[in-house]
């Protein structure tokens, strides 16, 4: 799909002042809310301890289930005293909410206390503080630090995996070594951003950089799980509940069922939060009334769901309950490698036991979120699905290990074997819908809009009115340019409710189906979209986006900041035309078509230098004094998120209404063949002309449109930068868009 939201990173866009840079590259956020967690001094614990020292008493209070609070109170007293100096001093290099000094907030941070509740302590710049405060000769600081955190430590190693990033299919070359249905070839178009993203068929890469790696499966050598054979499918079918995937804050691809969730014998599945929604958006009385009867439907499906006890134990697990259930809590608890070893004791002793093998592979799972160990996480995926292989498996743990398996094999980028693997589930479940669902999506991630079409067909061939198959089959007519037929899959799915639906991306695309018909309602969809927290307005509406970064559709060059290459380009523009002109005379071939259906008539080429921060080929023989200019300017061939480029557009031509896929760059446009009049540029509500060795600057994350109606040609020059705001820290570790 074209674009998607982030997690950390998603734009609130309210104009605040600009993200300041820090070592270790977080923000502040608040602690959990501990007022109902229950200890019998849990009152006086938050107003003592908080004063003393908030963040570590927060840290406390949330797991309260494994802290002395007589011990932490005795040695907050003993060590209460003023220690200002030291924590303005060195420490300040660890500020990260940017006021200036190391305070609670930022030792949030480093303790890894998310608001959420999660924790994922930054360890590296942890180690460096504790090295400092030693250093510093402050013995009862470092003592009381590292008291707190060995404290706290035990239950961050609790925490539950997480859904990973889906690699998509953009990054991710096909896999030929598997077998089975999808291994056919299929073309993944490549990111060749004209003025937006919006026509990609699979969603572009996520923001969030805090999970370990997945493999490349490009690399030499790399080695393939092998694919399970047949499944055994004995046993009586209870159906589990399907609660919403939620792109959340994490920004990644939604599924009409959650493959990640873990299906526990002991407990129901739990629903999961909903996303908070971005400051400063207000929900109109009509829009949320609909919106709020949506939710209570969902979670009305949500309760009946959780009432149907999964049945993940046959015969043989039953027969060792007592053990599971003790080397379940290990985990649970995240005594990893002690459950690590009771799981795998258990599955030599009981080697048919499915319910053991499956704890193994969650054990293993579990740790290579923790240890951020590729090899880890592919052992876990081949033993999902040795579990799902086991004559007398139930139904319920079979659909439990082969989802958590395929959503897992994405990760890796294994397109194909978690497509092979859906289609296991399908196969073995075929009346199952949310299933035909997951698999269609599996479909999009590997770029197969043709195979995903045909599954989505099936599922309204028998649910008619399922909300999640509409939408995404809305999505594919659309990008095959069937733009009035996807109209009403696109609207009648949103208006469903359904979980998974309520996507931006979707939003997006029915608004723009509509603008194309001539239908003033595609703002009515794009205000909806701004209320339910995907656009930061109705005119701003990418979805690849930094928090909190100034936002406004024209800028001058004193506002941006790169007033040097501003000059750079408005001196030197005529030795930019010039070489244009002459790669345009030897070869027109390099200026190929915008190829993102854009256009609604009319020729419009472009030549491309840079893209996602590289030298594109060979472009730059052709240009060699162009490139030579730009390259004294890495805030803009270092971009990560966008281009430089040539644009040619010839007479007649008329660019929709469309909006740039980040708000995290700022796109200049140099004059350089200009006829006059007919050439203009509108930014939300703004209309504008280029001249010739002019530079205009504008955010194209806003709605913008182009018409091309002069006597000639017109021939301008592309340069993407990244947006002031930005810190060194994020240019860095952005995803390339």
């Amino acid at each position: 799909m074209a674009q998607k939201k982030n997690s950390k990173t998603h734009n609130k866009r309210d104009g605040r002042p600009a993200p300041v840079e820090h070592k270790n590259g977080k923000r502040a956020e608040a602690g959990p809310g501990a007022a109902d967690s229950g200890p019998r001094f849990s009152m006086f614990t938050w107003l003592v301890v908080v004063a003393l020292l908030g963040v570590w008493s927060s840290v406390a209070v949330f797991y309260f289930d494994i802290v002395d609070y007589d011990r932490v109170l005795a040695r907050a007293q003993e060590f209460r005293m003023n220690f200002s100096e030291v924590l303005q001093g060195k420490l300040a290099a660890y500020d990260t909410d940017g006021d200036g000094d190391f305070d609670v907030e930022d030792a949030k941070v480093l303790l890894g206390l998310t608001k959420d509740g999660g924790r994922s302590a930054n360890a590296e710049s942890l180690e460096e503080v504790l090295n400092i405060l030693a250093e510093e000769g402050s013995d009862w600081i470092y003592g009381f630090f590292t008291f707190l955190y060995d404290v706290v430590s035990p239950p961050a190693q609790r925490e539950k995996t997480s859904k990973p990033e889906v690699e998509t299919p953009t990054q991710r070359a096909p896999e030929p070594e598997e077998d089975g249905p999808a291994a056919e070839e299929t073309s993944v178009p490549g990111s060749q951003d004209v003025e937006s993203e919006i026509q990609a068929a699979v969603p572009l890469p996520p923001l969030d950089d805090s999970h370990f790696v997945p493999d490349d499966p490009t690399e030499p050598g790399e080695r393939y799980e092998e694919e399970p054979g047949s499944i055994d499918t004995t046993g009586v079918l209870v159906e589990e509940s399907q609660p919403e995937e939620t792109e959340g804050e994490s920004g990644r691809y939604q599924t009409s069922s959650t493959l990640s969730a873990e299906a526990e014998a002991e407990e129901p599945p739990k629903a999961e939060p909903e996303p908070e929604p971005r400051t400063g958006s207000t929900q109109p009385t009509g829009s949320r009334q609909e919106a709020d009867a949506a939710e209570e439907a969902a979670e009305e499906q949500k309760e009946k769901a959780k009432k149907k006890k999964l049945k993940l134990l046959n015969k043989i697990d039953k027969s060792i309950k007592s053990e599971i259930d003790a080397a379940e809590r290990l985990r649970r608890k995240g005594n990893l490698d002690v459950a690590l070893k009771a799981f795998d004791s258990l599955v030599q002793q009981h080697p048919l036991s499915p319910r053991a093998r499956y704890g193994k592979a969650q054990v293993q799972d579990d740790l290579a979120e923790k240890l951020r160990s590729n090899d880890l996480l592919q052992s876990a995926i081949n033993t999902y699905g040795e579990a799902a292989e086991l004559p007398g498996v139930t139904s319920d743990l079979l659909r439990a290990a082969l989802r958590r398996r395929a959503e897992r094999q994405q990760f890796l980028g294994r397109m194909r074997g978690s497509l092979a693997t859906l289609q296991k589930l399908v196969d073995v479940f075929p009346d199952d819908v949310g299933l035909r669902n997951d698999l269609g999506v599996a479909h999009l991630l590997l770029g197969d809009n043709k195979g995903a079409k045909k599954v989505y067909e099936e599922v309204l061939a028998v649910a008619p009115s399922n909300g999640f198959a509409k939408v995404h089959y809305g999505f594919i007519l659309k990008a095959e340019n069937k733009i009035a037929e996807s109209i009403p899959y696109l609207r009648e799915g949103l208006e469903s409710g359904e979980p998974g639906t309520d996507d931006g991306r979707f939003y997006f695309h029915l608004g723009d189906a509509l603008q194309r018909v001539g239908d003033d309602s595609a703002y009515r969809w794009y205000e909806r979209g701004h209320q339910r927290g995907h656009f930061a307005s109705v005119w701003q509406r990418s979805l690849y986006n930094v928090e909190g970064l100034k936002a406004q559709p024209w800028w001058t060059p004193q506002e941006t900041g790169y007033t040097d290459l501003v000059r750079m380009l408005e001196r030197n523009w005529k030795t930019i035309r010039d070489e244009a002109l002459a790669v345009m005379d030897r070869s027109r071939g390099r200026f190929l078509p915008e190829e993102e259906n854009l256009r609604e008539k009319g020729e419009w080429g472009q030549y491309t230098l840079w893209q996602q921060g590289k030298r594109v080929g060979s472009a730059c023989q052709g240009v060699p004094k162009t490139c030579a200019l730009m390259e004294r300017f890495p805030e803009t061939t270092g971009c990560k998120r966008g281009q430089i480029k040539f644009s040619v557009m010839q007479p007649g031509t008329h660019v929709w209404p469309h909006t740039g896929p980040t708000n995290c760059r700022l796109r200049m446009h140099l004059g350089l063949v200009i006829p006059a009049p007919g050439c203009r540029i509108r930014c939300t509500n703004q209309t504008r002309e280029w001249e010739e060795g002019k530079v205009l600057i504008f955010d194209d994350s806003f709605e913008h449109e182009v018409w091309q109606e002069a006597d000639g040609y017109r021939l301008i020059f592309i340069v993407d930068v990244w947006h002031p705001e930005l810190s060194q820290y994020q240019r860095q570790t952005l995803s390339p868009i």
